[in-house]
């Protein structure tokens, strides 16, 4: 299940949810930059990045991309993310925000606990282990006397990023109903089983035998309803060093990065491959006019390995630049080679049966008669040039996509 990237308007978010009770227990910073233009349409970057990576691209210039792609995820890694955490009340859903964000009870800024219900009205709260995220304590459903659909519009379920279903003791039809219900709202969840210790301690089974029937426990409720793998963690609030803790950690984080930067990345993929695609459109049509002189620096256009390393250097994939990406970027050079097809001819030929085909000894010798044939034979072999040229240019521009989602990839800034 795929997270919501409605995520992206998280910015308004914390004004629009002001309509509902809400109670501030930590006071969030307030030195977020304002990122409305990011989150109300990554399918709509700003110009100027927009005129930034056209400029690059279409000079081959791929060492230039790299700062604007930084700046853009380096803006978008502060963009704040909204967590709820909801179930039912009397499960501990107070004590597991506390336990992770790693403070004690007794701390000033904890989430209230007791063996009564605590959490009357929606709070959140803010961890330095977890920068630039919302975390919302919501009440148990059974807290109040409304409807889970009136719940649901109360508590505004469709404005966070990511759930975290809290259970213990028994996973009942109303945390199904919850899981059903995000599931359609396409919201990433977590089952979060809080109070493991405990069963432990009761139980006559083995540790293991009774994780294992927890899990399985939940596992069958879910499935019952068609809902498979959501990601079920068995903690202990008392010990986040415990049992999955750590591991839901983790997943939190590579979760977080996800959701933040899913859809900027594909904004940015998706101008990178429009701005090359018109680039090949020109190029093939100067191609089509046998303007080569125009675009390419080479002295035989027949000259395929000159040919190949013309379009490389002319998109900026040429072994020099990669190698000054890579080190841009941080990365090993080879890394860049590795993911490219278009290294030299042999390779390339080996990788795309149409260009083997076009460059395999019999038409080449073909070519070459023809050449010094009657001038009724030139249109034929020009128009084999022309053939062989827009399959280098076609094989070219795919290394350049490639190439740039890595460098998009490797922009983002590590959890």
């Amino acid at each position: 299940m795929k997270p919501s990237h409605k995520s992206w308007e998280v910015a308004p978010l914390l004004t629009n949810m002001a309509e509902a009770p809400v109670s501030y227990c930590t006071p969030l910073s307030t030195s977020f930059p304002s990122t409305a233009s990011y989150h109300t349409g990554w399918s709509i970057l700003p110009e100027e990045v927009i005129r930034n990576i056209e400029r690059a691209l279409q000079n081959g210039k791929l060492l230039e991309v790299i700062p604007v792609t930084r700046a853009v995820m380096e803006r978008v890694s502060r963009t704040p993310v909204s967590i709820a955490v909801t179930g039912e009340s009397g499960n501990g859903m107070s004590s597991f925000v506390n336990a992770l964000r790693d403070i004690g009870h007794e701390e000033e800024t904890s989430a209230p606990t007791g063996v009564v219900r605590t959490t009357q009205t929606r709070a959140c709260y803010s961890s330095s282990l977890f920068p630039n995220v919302v975390l919302w304590d919501l009440p148990g459903m059974g807290a109040t006397t409304q409807s889970f659909e009136n719940y649901l519009d109360e508590m505004q379920f469709s404005q966070y990023d990511l759930f975290i279903i809290i259970a213990s003791e028994q996973f009942s039809m109303n945390h199904v109903k919850l899981a059903k219900t995000l599931k359609g709202m396409g919201k990433r969840f977590y089952v979060v089983w809080t109070k493991l210790d405990r069963d432990l301690s009761t139980s006559v089974l083995s540790h293991t035998q009774t994780q294992k029937n927890i899990r399985e426990n939940v596992q069958e409720n879910l499935q019952w309803e068609g809902l498979r793998d959501p990601p079920i963690f068995l903690i202990s609030n008392l010990d986040p060093l415990l049992h999955d803790f750590p591991k839901l950690r983790d997943t939190l984080q590579k979760d977080l990065s996800n959701i933040r930067y899913h859809a900027p990345l594909e904004a940015l993929s998706q101008i990178c491959e429009n701005i090359v695609n018109d680039k090949v459109t020109d190029l093939k049509e100067r191609i089509a006019k046998e303007r080569f002189q125009d675009f390419l620096d080479i002295r035989d256009v027949d000259d395929l390995r000159e040919v190949l390393e013309a379009y490389r250097l002319c998109f900026g994939i040429d072994d020099q630049s990669l190698h000054q990406v890579a080190h841009c970027m941080g990365k090993m050079a080879i890394e860049y080679r590795a993911i490219t097809k278009s290294q030299d001819l042999r390779s390339l030929c080996s990788r795309d049966w149409k260009l083997k085909v076009m460059t395999c000894l019999v038409m080449t010798v073909i070519l070459r008669l023809l050449s010094c044939a009657s001038c009724l034979c030139r249109p034929i072999t020009r128009c084999i040039r022309r053939m062989r040229q827009r399959r280098i240019l076609k094989l070219v521009a795919e290394d350049t996509k490639t190439v740039l989602k890595k460098i998009l990839e490797d922009s983002t800034i590590p959890a």
